[in-house]
């Protein structure tokens, strides 16, 4: 049974890797934001007593705090850019 769980578990990362092909940067980083963070909330909830709970808020912040990193990089790379190009124009 342990071997099957291993198995399925591997098969799920895959496609969850597989499905972040098309993506954005910043829609990639609000995904793993959210696994990360459902991840450590489970863990966290686990040792509270409450593991689904602690899934659901560490999704939550993750996925916020992923969106808003990506936000972050994407505002700094047209930051770059505009200024590169600005120097190229003079």
């Amino acid at each position: 049974m342990k071997r099957f769980s291993t198995i399925v578990l591997a098969c799920l990362l895959a496609l969850t890797l597989a499905g972040c092909a098309g993506m954005s940067a910043t829609q990639q980083r609000t995904v793993t934001g959210g696994l990360a963070g459902a991840a450590g909330g489970a863990a966290i909830g686990a040792i509270a007593g409450n593991a689904g709970m602690g899934a659901a808020i560490g999704a939550l912040v993750g996925t916020a705090g992923g969106f808003l990193y990506g936000k972050h990089k994407e505002s700094e790379q047209q930051a770059y850019e505009q200024g590169r190009s600005d120097a190229q124009n003079q």
